[in-house]
């Protein structure tokens, strides 16, 4: 049986991971979603909540399992026996960046990756994309699962520019 690892933040999941994570099914008898946290981010929902997003977001798809990454990626991919991880690329700087990752995971770790390039018609959505737009309180709906869509809608624009002290405009 061949398991792969599709690790991600998922702040939050959007409809570019869902579509990823059933892609990957084709190429892995189990995908083992893993939530992890990113030092180098704040989250705007917390592990538990992302999960259950992810969760609720892949309900009935067969072959995922979703589960929490504290840690490094190799001792993930260790733990759950994983015979190769799965990411998504965008454009050439994702593909740079995780060229980058795949050699030190492969190095150190000894696990494979594998790049699964975005459906053209997702290419332009991403995480920080959503969270951008949902904070000038913008609909996101055709961004994202449903449940997110409502949990985002429901916070109204919490963090917002306007609300967060932060200058400047926006970047989308």
């Amino acid at each position: 049986m061949t398991t792969a690892v599709l690790p991600g933040s998922f702040d939050p999941v959007t409809l570019g991971h869902v579509d990823l994570i059933r892609r990957a099914t084709r190429v892995a008898d189990l995908v083992v979603v893993a939530v992890g946290v990113n030092a180098h981010k704040t989250a705007h929902f917390d592990i538990d909540r992302r999960t259950g997003f992810i969760r609720g977001a892949l309900e009935g798809m067969p072959r995922v399992e979703v589960a929490r990454m504290d840690g490094l990626l190799v001792d993930f991919c260790r733990e759950h026996d994983a015979d190769m991880v799965i990411k998504g690329i965008r454009d050439s700087a994702d593909v740079s960046w995780e060229i980058l990752q795949a050699s030190v995971n492969r190095e150190i770790g000894g696990v494979e990756t594998v790049l699964l390039p975005t459906s053209p018609e997702l290419v332009h959505v991403s995480s920080s994309i959503v969270r951008e737009l949902a904070s000038w309180g913008m609909d996101v709906s055709r961004y994202v699962p449903a449940g997110v869509a409502r949990a985002m809608a429901d916070n109204g624009p919490e963090g917002t520019h306007r609300g967060a002290g932060q200058e400047g405009g926006s970047d989308v």
